[in-house]
């Protein structure tokens, strides 16, 4: 048994991950020299203090050495690591990391990371492509490799309701915002249900917010779905499983317009279905499916 001093250290660390330009990157923080002689990237995170919440611990670690604010999952891996003889400030110690990994994620549109805490041990926080990462060429303390192969995406399954509105010969569609998964592109009208809510409520519900419009929900035609992995408006990189109710609806007289601000809906329009059927607007595949279930086959 050794007879060093021991000392345990509790701390907290995040996997952070998102997307840009097709490629997925990771946030890490460099190790000052102090530290580390030689360039060293590792997680953000840092040690919890007697009486911290260990994901408390982590916001405010993050925001020290990243100046991000980022939300904390709420589930975490735990790895411990024995050094029966490590140097700390200059002097060998019995010591006993326990590390204590979460998935953390920012919005969309945080701001370029840097370094807030003064003579910490971080000097330097950004981004970097995870296959520079798996490559070699930015060199990462072991905790990083041992985080990433335990690491899984967060997996959502979400239940909505669609309608399907027909009139004269053109479908009601809303365009989804940069804050959605697949900006740009068309979709029905719809969302979320709720907890404890009854799907045709929540379609009554999103529909207004959505296009300004009462609207009377149908029959269900029928359940269309979708699973992909993409990054939700919060920022979190998600494995997600979408289950689409549709249901036939009438909307009331008027021009349709969005009602909800900063959502993911941008665009409402009545769009003919001609030009979807022949591909010159973009929309999603719950579209076509919608189509292909109405009475008139989608004409």
């Amino acid at each position: 048994m050794s007879s060093l001093p021991r000392r345990q250290r509790v701390a907290a660390y995040a996997v952070m991950l998102r997307e840009r330009s097709g490629a997925v990157e990771i946030l890490l923080c460099r190790l000052a020299p102090r530290v580390s002689r030689t360039e060293l990237w590792t997680l953000p995170g840092g040690g919890v203090d007697h009486g911290e919440d260990p994901r408390a611990a982590l916001v405010r670690e993050i925001h020290e050495e990243t100046g991000l604010a980022a939300t904390v999952g709420e589930t975490a891996r735990v790895y411990s690591a024995h050094l029966p003889r490590a140097s700390r400030d200059g002097r060998l110690v019995d010591a006993h990391a326990i590390r204590i990994v979460y998935d953390a994620w920012v919005a969309p549109d945080a701001p370029s990371p840097r370094v807030v805490e003064v003579d910490g041990s971080t000097i330097e926080s950004a981004w970097h492509r995870l296959d520079d990462v798996a490559s070699g060429a930015v060199p990462v303390a072991a905790q990083v490799t041992d985080a990433l192969v335990d690491h899984q995406p967060f997996r959502l399954q979400r239940v909505a309701a669609y309608a399907l509105v027909l009139r004269d010969g053109a479908v009601l569609l809303t365009r989804l915002s940069p804050r959605a998964a697949h900006p740009g592109r068309w979709t029905l009208p719809g969302g979320g249900v709720d907890h404890g809510e009854h799907p045709s409520d929540a379609l009554a519900r999103e529909v207004e917010e959505e296009c300004g419009l009462p609207c009377e929900v149908g029959g269900l035609l029928g359940v269309h779905d979708t699973h992909f992995s993409g990054t939700a408006p919060s920022g979190r990189i998600e494995d997600y499983h979408g289950i689409h109710l549709v249901y036939a609806a009438t909307v009331g007289p008027g021009a349709p317009r969005v009602q909800e601000v900063d959502g993911t809906t941008d665009a409402v329009a009545w769009v003919p279905l001609v030009d979807v059927e022949d591909g010159r607007v973009e929309v999603l595949d719950l579209v076509r499916h919608a189509a292909r279930l109405s009475p008139n086959g989608g004409t």
